[in-house]
């Protein structure tokens, strides 16, 4: 009689560095989180932040964007430029004007939550990430290569590749385009493209954001689109083409 095979083993915890310079908010949260199933490390500052990330590899980062010295934003920037897309960023500030959310999505976040702020909303957003950035994941499943002139969407490797090799696409960028992607000279509206990157009614302005970003990466004049254009007052269309 065969063996009985082992059970598998539970996923890993997705492991979350909050940065605050706030004591008593980082000590909440990572009880809270870490009640939740997630592994937790914090950090006082941006400069700390910068420490830990040289001997960790976190799932998902929360930065405070009004922290003394290097702000939330400016850590933001930094890290994509310096690191690349490939970890979420969730932003929490006192600042929640529309203008505070738009420079926060510029800077390279993939949420923006203002405080004061419900610690299960909190929650929510970060395993919506989450799930964007697994769905963006290599799959090895089905999906025809997408041409958009010198670059090649592969939708089954959510991997964007140019003449100079892959394109860096943050998890949300990649969701985007994969929507998009899947229905071709399709018009997507914002309410429906929100939806499907998981994102609530607040969330599509950031789908504006990410769409400027996304033409930057795959259009030769990101003002002057020929693949993913706006069509006013309905939504975004993805036109393949070489």
């Amino acid at each position: 009689m065969a063996e009985d095979a082992p059970p598998p083993e539970p996923p890993p915890e997705p492991h979350i560095l909050v940065v605050d310079d706030d004591s008593r908010l980082r000590a909440l949260l990572s009880r809270y989180l870490g009640e939740r199933g997630f592994r937790v490390t914090t950090a006082a500052s941006a400069a700390e932040a910068r420490a830990t990330l040289r001997s960790v590899s976190p799932d998902l980062l929360v930065l405070d964007v009004m922290m003394p010295g290097e702000s939330g934003l400016d850590l933001t920037a930094a890290l994509r430029r310096e690191q690349g897309d490939e970890v979420p960023v969730l932003l929490l500030t006192a600042r929640g004007a529309p203008e505070d959310r738009i420079a926060g999505f510029e800077a390279g976040a993939d949420d923006y939550l203002p405080k004061p702020f419900e610690p299960l909303e909190l929650v929510l957003r970060i395993k919506a990430l989450l799930r964007r950035t697994i769905a963006a994941v290599p799959s090895g499943g089905a999906g025809t290569p997408v041409p958009l002139g010198a670059v090649v969407f592969d939708p089954a490797r959510a991997e964007l590749r140019g003449p100079a090799g892959p394109v860096r696409l943050t998890g949300g960028e990649a969701a985007l385009l994969a929507a998009l992607a899947r229905q071709p000279n399709e018009v997507l509206s914002r309410e429906a493209l929100a939806a499907a990157l998981g994102m609530d009614e607040t969330g599509e302005r950031a789908i504006d954001v990410q769409v400027t970003r996304l033409r930057r990466k795959i259009e030769v004049d990101p003002h002057e689109p020929r693949f993913l254009h706006t069509v006013r007052g309905r939504g975004y269309v993805l036109k393949p083409g070489i």
